[in-house]
């Protein structure tokens, strides 16, 4: 049959689009080399074009929450359990909200580190030890948080979750990143990074600090300062002595740690470090 011309003119096959315009085919499976190359690519020509000259990691708890906020979820559980004072499952909720309210404050010491960090480091156009973390809400969103209290640059790395995470409102927008692939991820979290300060919290946080942990011990990346914040927490939350005893780590490797109570101890630990003027 002969074309009508006057029928409209539209793009004759399917696959006629550009491939770099053709979304569903940059999607299949055998395009993930592709994928994992510009995932690599987009974040780090991005941070060049932003000066990012280094950076320095925080990790914590997504349900570290500032104050105000973790009172009003325990006043919530508290609710719940007064309208069914024999659960059990309630009444554990209430424990552990009055747990959370009891850690609000490495919510506000997460936000006064970044502050200082950010304030010292990112003068007269430099940006070095430009804060980064996952993108999240908790101690992650304090640390971006204090860099936006003083006007200084902060990057967030999100992660693509069956549970939807936005990122929090205090990422720099230009340096606000999403990732497919976690193992991309990590790599960005670490290349420019000059130390990483983990909050208390959990699976996540712990994941990013034995990734870091077995890389340094296989000197398999830039040495960094390893800061774990609050020994009492990760004391309990971990014991490094006891593998070190076990014999299955080297006494040596116990050095890799450093640990601090404030935010003004954990800055020191970095400036001794690097040997950075006060």
């Amino acid at each position: 049959m002969t074309p009508d011309p006057n029928t409209p003119k539209q793009a004759p096959y399917p696959n006629y689009l550009l491939a770099e315009d053709d979304t569903a085919f940059l999607k299949r499976p055998e395009l993930r080399p592709v994928r994992l190359q510009l995932e690599l690519l987009k974040p780090e020509i991005l941070l060049a074009e932003h000066n990012i000259s280094s950076t320095l990691v925080v990790f914590g708890g997504t349900q570290i929450v500032e104050r105000a906020e973790a009172q009003r979820r325990l006043a919530e559980a508290k609710a719940n359990l007064a309208a069914d004072p024999t659960s059990s499952v309630q009444q554990r909720a209430v424990a552990r909200s009055e747990r959370v309210l009891a850690k609000a404050h490495f919510y506000d010491e997460a936000r006064e580190f970044s502050r200082l960090v950010s304030c010292a480091c990112q003068v007269k156009g430099r940006c070095d030890f430009a804060i980064v973390t996952g993108g999240g809400p908790g101690i992650m969103e304090a640390a971006n948080r204090g860099a936006h209290d003083v006007g200084a640059k902060s990057i967030g790395l999100n992660i693509t979750l069956p549970e939807e995470q936005l990122p929090n409102a205090y990422i720099t927008p230009d340096l606000c990143f999403q990732f497919r692939y976690f193992a991309i991820r990590k790599m960005h979290f670490l290349l420019r990074a000059k130390g990483l300060v983990i909050f208390p919290g959990g699976f996540g946080t712990l994941d990013e600090l034995f990734e870091v942990l077995t890389l340094r011990q296989v000197n398999r990346m830039q040495p960094i300062p390893v800061i774990l914040y609050s020994r009492a927490y990760w004391e309990k939350a971990i014991s490094l002595q006891f593998l070190a005893d076990e014999g299955t780590i080297r006494d040596e490797h116990l050095s890799l740690v450093h640990y601090a109570e404030t935010p003004d101890e954990a800055w020191a630990i970095l400036r001794d470090y690097y040997r950075l003027a006060e």
